[in-house]
């Protein structure tokens, strides 16, 4: 009997996308903006980030596992910076909460959505939408992709 797991699944970056699988099956997902904001300390983003994941981890009840989009390239400088703020401090916080965690290829998660892995962000949109889903943004599809690929080759957990 397969095991049912909560499982939360992150595209992180200063907009991250979200999709939640709960234990009854269910899943929900958005998109999350950790912008910085005027008068504020560059610090400040993360804080706000791991208060948004202790209160996703409130309504979940229970989180079993956490997978995120690993990013070996990024664009600028500037989003290379803020990608390793929020893996660094999700790690910890996953380590904290004893939540197995796993970084997936970005490659990876592509080609399993669309059968390519270079696909463009239009292609991930589309086939989030033949799961059901109708993602605001190519960050929330992306985080569909990731849980879709979760559930289809690591059995709903790790």
């Amino acid at each position: 009997m397969e095991m049912i797991t909560t499982i939360l699944a992150l595209d992180l970056g200063t907009t991250t996308g979200w999709a939640l699988r709960l234990v009854d099956g269910t899943t929900t997902s958005g998109s999350e903006s950790f912008r910085p904001q005027r008068f504020e300390g560059g610090g400040m983003r993360y804080l706000r980030f791991r208060r948004w994941l202790t209160e996703v981890k409130q309504t979940a009840d229970v989180i079993h596992a956490v997978y995120f989009e690993e990013v070996r390239r990024h664009a600028g400088v500037d989003a290379a910076h803020a990608y390793g703020g929020f893996l660094a401090h999700l790690t910890a916080w996953c380590e904290h909460h004893q939540i197995p965690y796993q970084g997936v290829p970005v490659g990876t998660i592509k080609k399993h959505a669309t059968g390519k892995g270079n696909a463009g962000k239009e292609a991930v949109i589309a086939a989030a939408h033949t799961w059901g889903f109708d993602p605001a943004d190519d960050n929330e599809a992306d985080a569909l992709a990731i849980l879709h690929w979760a559930l289809a080759t690591q059995g709903g957990g790790m």
